[in-house]
């Protein structure tokens, strides 16, 4: 019922392990250090910008990979999401959070640049920030986003958990009878058979 998928688990895992704990790191560690950098408004967000343009390019890895390896692991196990009672709805749960965590994740870098834009220290970027947004009001919406990528990463570790669970051969085959029975609601129980095996 089983069989080994190494390659696609351990995109899957590590991808999404660093795209979790980068974003809560950045969020505890990175952004909590630079606020309380020094007096200036303009210096500590240079701090963290370079900070997380520094990440960005591994969390892309990472956001890739992880990627990749939920499309091969649905690819291998797509008899099991016809077949398993409980699959298919635990993977479109997972599909959702997926994109919402993405959507986030691309919003908070959006917001992020702008913040970078509006502390350079070149001039012209420092004026073309002010005349194209609200930087108080980049810098507020930020403050959610950097906490909603975290929030929604750990949700798909705990959706990732479950379909760890659901692999189990005992909940495979049980989640197998129940989606037969439901397509053939004349079938009798497993507690019907089980007697009839005693």
């Amino acid at each position: 019922m089983s069989e080994r998928n190494t390659v696609l688990r351990s995109m899957h895992d590590v991808g999404l392990a660093a795209w979790f704990g980068g974003s809560l790191m950045g969020a505890v560690g990175l952004n909590g250090a630079a606020q309380g950098h020094s007096d200036s408004w303009r210096d500590n967000a240079r701090i963290a910008s370079d900070g997380w343009a520094k990440w960005t390019p591994v969390n892309a890895a990472a956001i890739g990979a992880h990627l990749i390896g939920t499309s091969g692991l649905l690819a291998v196990n797509a008899s099991r999401v016809a077949t398993q009672k409980g699959v298919a709805a635990s993977t479109v749960a997972k599909t959702v959070v997926t994109g919402a965590a993405l959507a986030a994740t691309a919003y908070a870098r959006m917001l992020g640049k702008k913040i970078e834009l509006a502390s350079s220290e070149d001039p012209q970027d420092s004026q073309e920030a002010a005349g194209s947004f609200d930087t108080g009001k980049a810098e507020r919406h930020l403050s959610y986003a950097q906490w909603l990528v975290p929030a929604l990463t750990g949700g798909l570790l705990i959706l990732n958990a479950l379909h760890g669970e659901q692999q189990r051969p005992a909940e495979q085959a049980r989640g197998m009878w129940e989606r037969a029975r439901d397509l053939s609601p004349h079938m009798p129980s497993r507690d019907r058979w089980s007697h009839h095996g005693c």
